[in-house]
């Protein structure tokens, strides 16, 4: 893996920073995570899976699984 992070860029108060091959940290301008994306590959073409931290409890929660990673990043807008 590298040890470099690849950031996407921040857009509607939401940061991204890859943490490996397939996965995103979410967080807001803060620096508070809020969750994940995590990249699926399939036959059909790549997916990309949204879930939020639920910080109270350490758990997460599935917001749905989009074809587009900007689709997936609008999951964080709403709350």
């Amino acid at each position: 893996m590298s040890t470099t992070t690849a950031y996407l860029p921040a857009r509607f108060g939401i940061a991204m920073a890859q943490v490996n091959e397939s996965m995103w940290r979410v967080s807001r301008a803060s620096g508070d995570v809020v969750g994940h994306i995590e990249r699926l590959p399939g036959a059909d073409g790549d997916r990309f899976r949204a879930r939020r931290l639920l910080p109270r409890s350490h758990r997460y929660l599935s917001l749905g699984e989009f074809w587009s990673i900007d689709d997936a990043i609008d999951c964080f807008r709403q709350g």
